[in-house]
């Protein structure tokens, strides 16, 4: 049986579950984004439709846009996941436990269409028998991953609060870090926790309690608290 749980250490010695998602899950999270893109541009082809020659346009370059920009816009900017990720409970990173980047998750919608090939998904269905992750070949190009949202390490003491995705490009050792600063935070005084959350204000954006939160928000979205 496949083992699709991915257990990275980084150099601070933080442990990152990622369970990679199966075939089926992901299929299922396709579906939903197809519909939902199909019913957004059928809707707008009813007025779109009385323009003629230019509502045409305009409905090839919306098709366009809801097929090939949707997916990269939702998984660099809404925390890898599209409305039918999350309502799976899924979401796109890289390889290495970190958000997924702009280029990347190009490089990963633009190879689908190799994964279809020769229309029954044969390609891709292959490359998910062979990855040990089970990942279609966009991915492993791509240097991503589809994940579930995984339960925190054992012995974790990160707080509960609200997940908040990373800016784009958080680099591992980076990351690792923000896990390690939140499973000490209960150890740590509140004055102590807002001056280590300062250090980290190119990270955040924020300073003092505001940057301790986001930190906290951060940590709980790379554990799988989503």
């Amino acid at each position: 049986m496949l083992d699709t749980l991915r257990q990275i250490e980084t150099p601070e010695g933080v442990f990152l579950r990622l369970r990679a998602a199966g075939a089926l899950p992901r299929a299922q999270a396709w579906t939903i984004d197809f519909v939902l893109r199909m019913m957004v541009f059928w809707i707008a082809m009813i007025p779109l439709s009385l323009l003629g020659t230019a509502g045409m346009g305009v409905g090839t370059l919306l098709l366009f846009a809801l097929m090939w920009i949707y997916a990269v816009v939702c998984e660099v900017w809404f925390g890898g996941q599209t409305l039918g990720k999350r309502a799976l409970g899924l979401r796109v990173v890289s390889a290495d436990g970190a958000p997924v980047t702009l280029v990347p998750s190009v490089v990963r919608n633009l190879l689908r269409v190799v994964d279809i090939l020769p229309g029954v998904y044969a390609v891709g269905l292959a490359s998910t028998l062979i990855d040990p992750y089970g990942r279609r070949l966009g991915d492993v190009i791509a240097g991503t991953m589809v994940i579930h949202g995984g339960e925190l390490p054992a012995g974790s003491q990160v707080p509960a609060v609200p997940a908040i995705a990373p800016p784009p490009g958080l680099a591992a050792e980076e990351q690792a870090v923000i896990v390690e600063f939140a499973e000490r935070c209960a150890q740590l005084t509140p004055q102590r926790q807002q001056e280590l959350a300062d250090l980290l204000q190119p990270v955040t954006g924020c300073t003092g309690d505001a940057g301790v939160q986001r930190l906290l928000g951060y940590a709980n979205w790379l554990l799988g608290r989503t």
